[in-house]
């Protein structure tokens, strides 16, 4: 048993009397306030000012300065010799196997296409599988996609774009009719209907799920439809460079077998980049909700080769991560509870925001409270605040917590937590990547040729995501982005693979060597955090 589990009694005989009081209301002017005094991607610390590439001059996270500003791990491309004839040769090329990877590639085979997916680890082990709460999608009498995307856009702090926004709502139905003929067993109300629940920052219930594993559900059925379709699959085989062809243009990329250490080489006459967030790069020292390949590798590749990025200065830092027991920190739990009626309470058991507030506005409220001295010490020396799901059971009858949140229930017992009568300490996680490589409707970044999709691409949702807007974008986009780089491989005009090679990767080292004036920088991508304990007194 650990300290933090021989602590649990002590510390959850403390507390406090909660007050079920509702919380005072917050004026725009207060909210503006709450975030620019408490909310990371506010704040100064941590940040730096890009010196190359086409974000020059924005300031964003040191940790993304880090992968973005970074020398090719082909760090002289002539060592790296490309070889006579490439390894495999296909109409679209994947890279990553997720939400928007799999939807992209079981649409583009439709279109005939020659397609192959590759991926870092196995096929779903992403972010998508770890989304718990549900997809928001416009399905009720009394909402409209027009509702959604009002909802959506306020939620973005009116920064996303309006565009794509309106393609989300719109197609949202079309796609979610579409899993549900695929067998995806969402929740249903008692006429059989699909059961809609409220999320944060909305006017209406339009929030559905899968209990609190929506996510794994949704890639247990797309799975094996991709498993059964025939399309070719490299696992274990992450893009480390993109290759450049004629005018510019993405023409194939290079792939690091991770078993044999060897480079495989792939020409593609569209390349759609799928890679994720950047949540493994723990910024501002956060826990983080994110897989363990979450290390924003098409963001370097992409910027390398010219590709603007927007938004890469916002992060959303989940409002309730555990922070205790201590080795589950950064565990999700899901919104969804707080829709369905948990609240939050300091350590004087009172409750300090509106919990269906926009994640950005908890967030910052959480922060504030154990910044002030209100927040709760753990063993290990952490701060958090209540969550107390024991609400939901007293309004909505015992054994509630149980059937809708079996996943949360069961993690948590294993610590000998008993949510369902006892609070949980939370702390804001780092969940979600808000900005990405910029890309039209269709996917189409302003490299021609190079697609993006999924939590890879900026621009929708603006510096805040509402809850479960991240699961549709994965369906819608992945949908219209492989239908579009599918169809634009098939018809592009053929080129020879003499053709291509690294000069766009020379061109930004050339920059680098300029800017940095022969500082070492690190070499990206990433692909996989460094967990390995430092020896004492050991900085590199």
């Amino acid at each position: 048993m650990s300290q933090d589990q021989k602590s649990a009694l002590p510390l959850y005989d403390r507390l406090p009397t909660f007050i079920t009081d509702e919380p005072p209301s917050l004026t725009s002017e207060q909210r503006r306030e709450l975030l620019d005094r408490y909310y990371p991607d506010y704040r100064p610390e941590g940040k730096t000012t890009l010196r190359v590439g086409p974000n020059k001059g924005n300031v964003v996270p040191e940790e993304i300065a880090n992968i973005l500003e970074t020398r090719s791990r082909l760090l002289h491309p002539d060592v790296a010799e490309k070889p006579s004839d490439p390894d495999i040769e296909v109409d679209l090329l994947i890279v990553g196997g997720g939400g928007a990877g799999i939807v992209a590639a079981l649409f583009a085979k439709e279109t005939g296409a020659s397609v192959l997916l590759a991926t870092k680890l196995r096929i779903g082990d992403s972010n998508t599988v770890m989304a718990e709460g549900g997809i928001q999608v416009a399905l009720g009498d009394d909402d409209s996609p027009a509702q959604h995307l009002k909802d959506a856009y306020r939620g973005g702090h009116f920064t996303g774009d309006p565009e794509l926004l309106s393609v989300l709502v719109k197609e949202g139905p079309e796609v979610i009719s579409w899993l549900v003929k695929k067998g995806v067993l969402f929740d249903r109300d008692a006429h059989g209907s699909l059961a809609l629940r409220k999320g944060g920052g909305t006017t209406r219930p339009r929030l559905i799920s899968a209990k609190d594993y929506t996510g794994l559900e949704l890639v247990r059925v797309l799975k094996e439809d991709l498993l059964n379709s025939g399309i070719p699959l490299w696992e274990f085989s992450p893009a480390v460079e993109l290759l450049e062809g004629p005018d510019g243009s993405c023409a194939g990329a290079v792939l690091l077998d991770v078993d044999s250490g060897k480079l495989k080489w792939v020409k593609a006459k569209s390349v759609l980049l799928a890679t994720g967030g950047t949540g493994r790069l723990h910024i501002g020292g956060f826990a983080t909700s994110n897989h363990f390949g979450a290390t924003g590798d098409g963001l370097g590749m992409a910027y390398r080769m010219g590709s603007p990025l927007l938004h890469m200065e916002s992060f959303q830092y989940h409002p309730t991560g555990v922070i205790y027991p201590s080795e589950m920190a950064g565990m999700l739990i899901t919104e969804a509870v707080r829709g369905a009626g948990a609240r939050l309470y300091n350590k004087e058991g009172k409750r300090f925001v509106n919990e269906l507030e926009t994640r950005d506005i908890v967030a910052s409220a959480i922060i504030r409270e154990c910044s002030e001295g209100r927040g709760v010490r753990t063993p290990a020396g952490h701060f958090g605040v209540y969550l107390d799901l024991s609400e939901i059971d007293r309004e909505m009858g015992e054994g509630t917590v149980a059937r809708r949140f079996p996943n949360i229930l069961k993690l948590m017992s294993k610590h000998d937590v008993d949510c369902s009568t006892h609070p949980i300490l939370v702390y804001p996680t780092l969940h979600y990547q808000n900005g990405g490589i910029s890309g039209d409707k269709e996917g189409r970044s302003p490299v021609k040729h190079l697609y993006v999709a999924g939590e890879t691409a900026g621009g929708l949702h603006g510096k805040n995501r509402l809850m479960g807007n991240s699961l549709l974008e994965v369906l819608v986009f992945g949908h219209r982005v492989g239908l579009a780089a599918a169809k634009e491989g098939m018809t592009r005009k053929p080129f020879s693979w003499q053709e291509v090679g690294f000069g766009h990767v020379k061109r930004f080292e050339s920059a680098l060597d300029s800017e940095f004036h022969g500082v070492e920088r690190p070499e990206g991508p990433l692909l996989f955090p460094d967990y390995r304990r430092k020896a004492s007194g050991d900085n590199a």
